[in-house]
């Protein structure tokens, strides 16, 4: 990454920041993450089918296996980029 890229992202970082928000230049995550105990298997399945279907409804990629940093491919018993602990 170059200086003059790495000061675009910071200068993006800092206008993205909340306005009310005093105590910090800049802002990587978004407001409003909570953690989320998870109960059970039913919960499970839908954290994991959303997390696998967020690149999908952003119109990154068609299907989630197409993402490549998705486990979504590991679960369709295809490679990915980590080997992983299936839940089923």
């Amino acid at each position: 990454m170059t200086e003059k890229h790495a000061k675009l992202i910071l200068r993006e970082l800092s206008y993205y920041k909340l306005k009310h928000k005093h105590d910090r230049m800049y802002q990587f995550w978004q407001e409003g993450s909570h953690p989320q105990l998870i109960q059970n298997e039913t919960v499970m399945i839908q954290k994991i089918e959303y997390i696998h279907n967020n690149p999908v409804v952003r119109d990154y990629v068609d299907k989630p296996a197409d993402w490549r940093y998705s486990s979504a491919r590991n679960y369709l018993g295809l490679d990915g980029l980590l080997d992983i602990v299936l839940f089923r």
